[in-house]
């Protein structure tokens, strides 16, 4: 007989993603062992391995769990009725508030999406591309005759604009939201109007 799914299954499964990235993102993911994530979750080993059957396994559902659903945030930002300039201004505000709560899942994902097979790089690679077509179409609105033909320069410009946002919330997580609000209008002043704009 198929052994029923307790009721408690995605609670549990929960606990053990978020857990295991605080482990993997403070201990490494080489160091880690599955005793050591059983003890992070306050259950048995045994426990662990009915959910997972490696560490491969837990680390992939973190990544994939993290990037759909932060895909799924920043590509579901209503723009409705903005022009190019607004639609910076809100997207940098959302895209901000995104990464909050989410350290741990955000420095493994530096390091993780590398370690796993090809085929499920190709998923989680596919969702951090539709975050940055998604903001790249931006950008490119802003500015068509400068970046509506150049596929290089836009890449550039988006992963720019990337780049400052996730070096803020690298540097200051714990930020409060008038903070954050204050620092996506300087990322999106400074990417429409240059230092003069701050």
């Amino acid at each position: 007989m198929a052994r029923t799914i307790a009721k408690d299954h995605d609670k549990k499964r929960g606990l053990i993603l978020s857990n295991a990235a605080k482990v993997f993102a403070t201990e490494g993911f080489d160091r880690a062992s599955m005793t050591q994530l059983a003890e992070a979750c306050g259950i048995s080993k045994a426990n662990i391995y009915h959910y997972y059957d490696s560490k491969d396994a837990i680390l992939y559902d973190i990544l994939e769990t993290y990037l759909s659903e932060l895909r799924d945030l920043i590509c579901g930002i209503d723009l409705a009725g903005l022009s190019p300039d607004e639609r910076l201004y809100r997207a940098a505000h959302h895209i901000l508030f995104a990464y909050q709560g989410s350290d741990y899942e955000h420095r493994v994902q530096i390091d993780g999406v590398g370690r796993l097979p090809e085929e499920q790089q190709i998923v989680l690679r596919g969702y951090q591309r539709d975050m940055v077509v998604f903001l790249g179409n931006i950008l490119r609105d802003i500015a068509p005759d400068a970046l509506g033909n150049d596929k290089v320069k836009l890449r550039s410009a988006t992963m720019s604009v990337f780049g400052m946002l996730n070096w803020y919330y690298m540097w200051n997580s714990g930020a409060g939201n008038e903070a954050r609000e204050a620092y996506a209008k300087i990322v999106a002043d400074l990417t429409l109007n240059g230092l003069k704009g701050i």
